[in-house]
């Protein structure tokens, strides 16, 4: 999925748009400006219009972009542009602080080179097994684009041959270096050819952002755009913090009690499309998957059962939605949340068309509640936080569709005699009550699924109310833990103490190991209870019942380019376990105090 819209509706003012050079002016050509085209694309956003010639000059390029403002493209054509189908190794290299935005990227690669033959195109992060990675290196790659954790752990082994790499990207510079990627970005670079090309494009620029441009980019051209987006104001904008595991269920009980008519649930790869919309079938719900590798004849079908009516969701992919104008869809729903604005204002806009009213519902992640600020920023509409609907408010639902079906069968006066004779006959023969008889058919139509939830029993809103809790205030960091109430999420027997390899000579931050386990192991904010930095390792909480395969991968995981070896923490005679002695949370992490951390008692006096 292409991390941004070349060409955005609203991305700059009319004025612009209208004097604004084409792609092909640009310098971009043949197979590469074909599949621009094909995409609907026809005026190069700002960015793109400042960096794209740069580019392909061999320019290195500092840009100051907000996320959505379409530099994926402004990267990804003057590379394709140049790629040498005769190199064997990786000739681009471009490094990501998530997997997810790793993973658009390469989507958004695979897009711009739809009418080119034969180029690879590989992510590299955490979290996915290393045959597949080894694999598709070992036959040639031409573009890796991957997070800094992984790719360092590629060089450490010796897999990832960057020798002959030409074009070195670096997106959301800013956004690894909160995550405490510095030194790993540094090690990367630094093992690279000096003669490359360095493209570095982040949000703010910062003096660390500052000192790598730097030292690593040649005489680099700085850009500067300001992101104008914007949506419609018809549209009513929602959000729902949701874990990864539980974004089905929290679907499917949205499905049940919002009003809809027509609905596009949007997807990030062309595989969740498929997924999913087997997933909504399974669960009773009309739902059809349109993506890049569906033929037109068949995704044609899909758009005009949409608008007819027989068929009542779309899960798509941002390419297969392109231009998509259908009536009858009341709701977007954003099932991955894009990390660009640009694709989120494309997405949303598939409702609320012509001044029809329109309703965009996202879910998001705890580790994604930082892109709330950059819709906000972006639409200049402020997200309403939903709740989840309760097991009430599903039980109302279906006690009203069941009032309505039962209605609806009265009217069919015929039918209705013909099976009143049949039930006189069973009370006569059994002698129940009539009012039994209509439950025992209610059953037999219901089928062995219950018709109410049993509110006594929902895991799924004790998890999503978990992940809906905004962070602990500053001032709620501190105070006596039995006052905290319903704010603590885990009791400290859920979680086990493990051990890295990384302490504070190593410069290491909370920050750092939050960031790192959380991006390769697929980690959320209330998987980390306390963390105790010592000199030479560090000892931190997981959960308890933390999956094997978890632990498999973080394994492999590298904090400030170290190895970081976790393993269970088997303790020392005498020392104290991570529950005590700990500070007060900072950035909602808990630090041990080292003895030479304490402040020094005062001498007691005897009076």
């Amino acid at each position: 999925m292409p991390s941004a819209d070349p060409a955005s509706e609203t991305a700059a003012a009319p004025a612009e748009e209208a004097s604004a050079p084409g792609f092909e002016e640009l310098g971009i050509t043949g197979p590469v400006l074909k599949a621009v085209r094909d995409l609907g694309y026809e005026t190069p956003s700002p960015i793109q219009a400042a960096t794209i010639p740069l580019l392909l000059e061999g320019r290195d390029v500092l840009g100051t972009a907000q996320t959505g403002t379409g530099k994926t493209a402004a990267f990804a054509l003057p590379v394709l542009e140049h790629l040498d189908f005769s190199q064997k190794t990786p000739q681009a290299l471009v490094l990501a602080p998530t997997r997810e935005l790793a993973l658009q990227v390469c989507e958004a690669f695979e897009s711009y080179s739809s009418r080119m033959k034969d180029v690879r195109v590989l992510p590299v992060y955490g979290g996915q097994g290393y045959g597949v990675q080894l694999s598709a290196l070992r036959r040639g790659v031409h573009i890796v684009v991957g997070t800094p954790g992984r790719i360092m752990d590629h060089q450490a082994k010796g897999t990832l041959d960057l020798s002959e790499l030409k074009y070195l990207v670096l997106d959301e510079a800013d956004e690894m270096l909160k995550m405490g990627f510095a030194e790993d970005v540094e090690q990367i670079l630094a093992q690279t050819p000096k003669d490359k090309q360095v493209a570095l494009f982040s949000a703010t620029m910062p003096a660390a952002i500052r000192r790598l441009a730097q030292q690593y980019l040649n005489a680099p051209e700085e850009i500067a755009i300001k992101g104008k987006t914007t949506t419609n104001q018809n549209i009513t904008q929602r959000y729902l913090i949701v874990s990864y595991q539980q974004k089905v269920d929290a679907l499917t009980r949205i499905l049940e009690v919002e009003n809809f008519d027509g609905m596009i649930v949007f997807v990030r790869t062309k595989n969740e499309t498929e997924t999913l919309a087997e997933k909504l079938r399974a669960r009773g719900y009309s739902a059809a998957a349109i993506n890049g590798d569906v033929p037109q004849v068949q995704r044609e079908r899909s758009v005009n059962q949409l608008k007819d009516g027989k068929l009542d969701i779309l899960v798509a992919t941002d390419v297969a939605a392109r231009g998509l104008d259908v009536e009858r869809i009341s709701h977007v729903v954003n099932f991955d949340i894009p990390t660009d604005t640009e694709s989120y204002v494309h997405r949303i806009g598939r409702t609320g068309r012509a001044g029809r009213k329109g309703d965009a519902i996202s879910f998001i992640t705890p580790r994604e509640r930082y892109l709330l600020k950059h819709i906000e920023k972006a639409t200049r509409q402020q997200p309403a936080q939903m709740q989840l609907p309760t097991t009430e408010d599903v039980n109302s639902t279906r006690l009203a569709r069941f009032d309505d079906a039962i209605t609806a069968a009265l009217e069919e006066r015929d039918r209705i005699e013909a099976f009143r004779d049949i039930i006189d006959h069973y009370v006569r023969h059994n002698d129940v009550p009539e009012t039994d008889v209509a439950a025992a058919l209610a059953i037999v139509a219901q089928g062995a699924t219950p018709l109410l939830l049993d509110p006594e029993n929902d895991p799924l809103s004790r998890a999503v109310e978990r992940d809906n809790r905004p962070p602990r205030d500053r001032q709620d960091r501190g105070g006596d833990r039995a006052d905290r109430g319903p704010r603590e999420r885990r009791g400290r027997g859920d979680y086990a103490a493990y051990r890295i390899e990384v302490g504070r000579r190593h410069r290491v931050e909370p920050r750092q190991i939050v960031g790192a386990l959380a991006n390769e192991g697929g980690l959320g904010r209330d998987d980390f209870g306390a963390i105790a930095i010592k000199p030479d390792f560090s000892i931190v909480e997981l959960p308890r019942n933390l999956d094997s395969a978890v632990l498999d991968k973080l394994r492999d995981t590298r904090i400030s380019g170290r190895l970081i070896e976790i393993k269970p923490d088997r303790g020392v005679p005498n020392r104290r376990t991570p529950r005590d002695g700990f500070a007060p949370r900072e950035g909602g992490r808990e630090r041990r105090f080292e003895r030479d951390d304490r402040p020094a008692r005062k001498p007691r006096h005897k009076g």
